[in-house]
């Protein structure tokens, strides 16, 4: 089954709608020139500085190690074109599934997954650290491009879709974004869609990934996944296909059957549910996008063969623990003499703050560092070789 754009339904009542001045924080005049305020927000995303620092920023290979794999900027795109789908045939606000998706990784360390646990562990006793509520800082706090406001003053359904999980701990500190989790109700329809959009996109590019690093076995791929069954179907209608058009193929028409599977499974449960508004939706103790039983196993199977063969593999893993002790000796240098910071961080500080303060601070210099940065940075401040400024 394709997309056809042509039988997408209209708006659906329960879609996302701007609130009035667009549910931001500071208080603006309407966006021109026939934006709406989310269509505002993406646009504000796309040309922050943190969204083109996603080009160098790891998503499974760190970005020295080849041009052709996926990066968080390539990943946030891939994850709003995935949203937009869903979107369109719920009759959902695209623009604000777009917002959402592009915005979701700001606030992720350089090196991935290895830096934010990095990162985390050495922030420890000092409130911890978590990419999505950095993400969340990043566009209320960090960003600094307007003389009005802070940040990038997003509206509230973008801001609340960025904050995916969060504990009622730190829940309670976050002010509306945060209630939901206090509450046990729900985002928006678009926040949820774009949630899976996420899943959707890296369980299909790190398939691809692997594949082209080497690391994946094609054979054990296809005999233990859903992609098995999928390639088996595409080598039947090009027998005379390359292993790469077969690979790109099978990608395909695998992230056309979880959209199609995601589209039709939550059409069916906001039936069941009834709900006629945004406020119905947002009042529920369970979110109603969702994949089908069967497809939620396959995606389960799928995830967990890509830890053991894949994030676990012994290449991977190297390059993570190399990536956490350079992550953990910036942190702890910074730290233990924020004279070394930029100047600009350094004014953050003042000689009483707390620890925790110069933390936050340090913290925020290093989670905003791209891979190639980071690696650089670590050069200057151990390495006596190298110069002591950065480019």
């Amino acid at each position: 089954m394709t997309l056809d754009p042509s039988t997408a339904p209209q708006r659906a009542s329960y879609a996302a709608r701007p609130r009035p001045q667009g549910g931001r924080r500071h208080p603006e005049a309407p966006p021109t020139g026939g934006r709406s305020d989310y269509q505002r927000d993406r646009d504000r995303v796309i040309h922050s500085s943190a969204f083109r620092r996603l080009e160098y920023k790891t998503q499974v290979f760190v970005n020295h190690e080849g041009d052709l794999y996926r990066t968080r900027l390539t990943h946030s795109l891939e994850v709003g074109q995935v949203g937009r789908s869903v979107a369109r045939q719920l009759g959902l606000d695209e623009d604000l599934v777009e917002a959402i998706a592009l915005a979701h990784d700001l606030g992720h360390t350089p090196f991935g997954h290895a830096g934010q646990d990095a990162l985390n562990a050495c922030m420890r006793d000092y409130g911890g650290f978590e990419h999505n509520i950095q993400s969340l800082r990043v566009v209320d706090v960090l960003e600094r491009r307007y003389g009005d406001f802070p940040g990038l003053n997003l509206s509230f359904e973008t801001r609340e879709g960025i904050l995916k999980h969060c504990s009622k701990a730190r829940a309670a500190k976050l002010g509306d974004v945060g209630r939901r989790f206090l509450e046990g109700s729900q985002p928006s329809l678009e926040a949820q869609i774009t949630n899976l959009a996420d899943e959707i996109a890296y369980n299909n590019h790190d398939i691809d990934d692997g594949l082209r690093a080497g690391l994946l076995d094609l054979e054990e791929l296809c005999a233990a996944t859903l992609f098995g069954e999928i390639f088996r179907e595409v080598q039947t209608r090009y027998p005379a296909a390359d292993a790469k058009i077969l690979r790109h193929e099978t990608g395909r028409r695998l992230i056309n059957t979880f959209i199609m599977d995601l589209v039709d499974t939550t059409r069916v449960r906001v039936a069941e549910a009834g709900v006629e508004s945004i406020d119905e939706l947002r009042a529920l103790t369970t979110p109603l996008a969702a994949h089908s039983p069967a497809m939620t196993e396959s995606i389960r199977r799928l995830k967990a063969f890509l830890m053991t063969r894949l994030y676990r593999h012994p290449q991977v893993h190297r390059q993570a623990e190399k990536a956490k002790r350079l992550v953990r000796e910036l942190f702890d240098a910074f730290f233990a003499d924020p004279r070394l910071l930029p100047l600009d961080h350094q004014a953050q500080l003042r000689e009483d703050d707390s620890p925790p303060r110069r933390a936050r601070v340090v913290a925020d210099y290093v989670a905003g560092m791209t891979d190639r940065y980071a690696i650089a940075e670590h050069a200057r401040l151990f390495d006596p070789r190298q110069g002591t400024f950065a480019p």
